[in-house]
């Protein structure tokens, strides 16, 4: 089963018991401490406290990923200390990668272990994690121990939470893909020295070698319309007159194309990638095709002696720059590896699903997914305004109910100002749409939302829609 990898020194968020969850830093424990058994799990050092826990994975979740949620789900005093205490360790951080020399600010001088507050998930005095006026009632048994771990809080809890992380923090050896910003701050990117290659410059495309570049990465860029490669040179990017000439000068070479079409031409055509490949030569397919597409392009790359891996990207144009895509992988595990930095610079984290196509599968099911909950939610909005209710106290509700993410509010927001910029092409869903519910009349599996889904945007298309916004799904109701 596919797993998001955590590592020592990312930021998260940890669930314990029934309290909220609160961020933290995956930390190395003390060698003296045992790591429970049965359990897998990471030892947490809790932000805005001095506590100490063993976090079960399952309870964990990337800090990046989850702020905006977390923190529109807890409104505490506390929280919110931690909420800061963490972007304050962030820009210390930063600025220690960017003016030392790499040596400890400690100057010799050594600090005595301090001991180390441990919670337990059934430990009742988790009220460091709680707001403070969450005050148990004065029946409650515990009421004298809840004042008493108040009062022995050291006054320095509070201090700049850099000068506190004094424990050893060991990066431990993986495989695992980790994010972008945490990775690049904690200093753990190490550019691989195999020489990389780039087709396609669309929206993913760009952000992606943008990251690869300011990762320090040594990328030679190709796109059909040549104009788009001037930014990247002036970045440091070399640039490559055909694909086949790219795939013959680099070890790994990457596309992220619109559609099968595209990506088979790219691979077969004139002067193509496969006119490149040589034995030992990586082709990372990053386009969202069919598994069909891949099992093609598969075997006419290994025919060649090269090694091949899919990797679609989950996200959108802004996450593509954020360097916070999530990779599904595919394929050759070895040329996985090989993409670790990679991976880093471009995805907050990625997932290795086995035999190529597998990702072509999953990816497709994800976009057809949101694809139909967008086409719902913009339904969702016009009928609101055809019975006469307020569209911006709908999105409100829905922001402070179960439903509520940042995709909602962004989509919701730019559709209530008209703004259809494209963040990820509403043709590029249809495609997506279409894809799955062949795939699953392959399956022998039914799709009918999808197939509603897919109806609505092939309106929307018919009103020249094709290259906003999937956003403007919207407009195929009011039309």
């Amino acid at each position: 089963m596919a797993t998001v990898h955590l590592r020592i020194g990312d930021l998260v968020w940890g669930k314990l018991g029934r309290y909220p969850p609160w961020p933290g830093k995956i930390v190395s424990p003390p060698k003296d401490l045992k790591k429970p058994r049965g359990k897998k799990c990471h030892f947490v050092k809790f932000f805005g406290t001095e506590d100490h826990a063993w976090i079960k994975v399952e309870q964990l979740k990337p800090y990046h990923a989850h702020k905006e949620e977390m923190i529109k789900i807890n409104k505490g005093k506390r929280f919110q200390q931690a909420v800061d205490a963490v972007e304050d360790f962030l820009k210390k951080a930063k600025g220690k990668e960017q003016n030392s020399d790499g040596k400890g600010d400690s100057k010799g001088k050594k600090t005595p272990n301090k001991p180390l507050k441990i919670l337990e998930e059934d430990d009742e005095d988790l009220s460091a994690l709680k707001d403070p006026s969450e005050k148990p009632v004065k029946d409650d048994p515990h009421f004298h121990h809840f004042l008493l771990s108040q009062s022995e809080k050291p006054a320095s809890s509070m201090e700049p939470i850099s000068k506190r992380l004094k424990i050893v923090e060991e990066v431990t050896g993986s495989t695992s893909i980790q994010a972008a910003d945490s990775t690049a701050i904690n200093g753990s990117i190490t550019p691989t020295d195999k020489r990389i290659g780039f087709l396609g410059l669309g929206l993913m495309g760009s952000g992606i070698v943008s990251n690869l570049l300011k990762m320090g990465h040594i990328v030679t860029v190709w796109n059909r319309t040549a104009e788009k490669c001037d930014l990247f040179i002036q970045e440091g990017a070399r640039l490559g007159r055909t694909p086949a000439e790219v795939a013959s000068m680099c070890d790994i070479t990457f596309s992220c194309v619109s559609d099968p079409k595209a990506a088979r031409d790219l691979v077969l055509g004139p002067s193509g990638v496969l006119q490149g490949i040589r034995p030992g030569k990586c082709y990372v397919e990053m386009s969202t095709v069919d598994p069909e597409t891949i099992t093609e392009l598969s075997q006419v790359i290994t025919s060649r002696g090269g090694r091949f891996l899919e990797a679609p990207v989950a996200g959108s144009q802004q996450l593509s720059n954020d360097g916070m895509l999530v990779i599904l992988a595919a394929g050759d595990r070895t040329v996985y590896e090989d993409c670790s930095s990679c991976f880093q610079a471009m995805g907050k984290t990625s997932f290795f699903l086995g035999e190529a196509g597998n990702a072509a599968r999953m990816m497709l099911i994800l976009n057809m997914v949101q694809g139909s909950f967008m086409a719902t939610i913009a339904e969702g909005l016009t009928l609101a305004q055809a019975t006469g209710q307020s569209q911006q106290t709908f999105l409100d509700i829905l922001c402070q109910g179960q439903m509520a993410s940042t995709f909602v509010d962004q989509k919701c927001q730019n559709i209530l100002q008209g703004n259809f910029k494209p963040d990820y092409y509403l043709k590029h869903i249809q495609k997506d749409l279409r894809l799955a519910i062949s795939m699953g009349d392959m399956a022998n599996h039914p799709t009918p939302m999808a197939a509603a889904a897919n109806e609505v945007y092939k309106r929307a298309k018919a009103l020249d829609q094709s290259d906003n916004d999937i956003s403007a799904v919207y407009r195929a109701y009011i039309h």
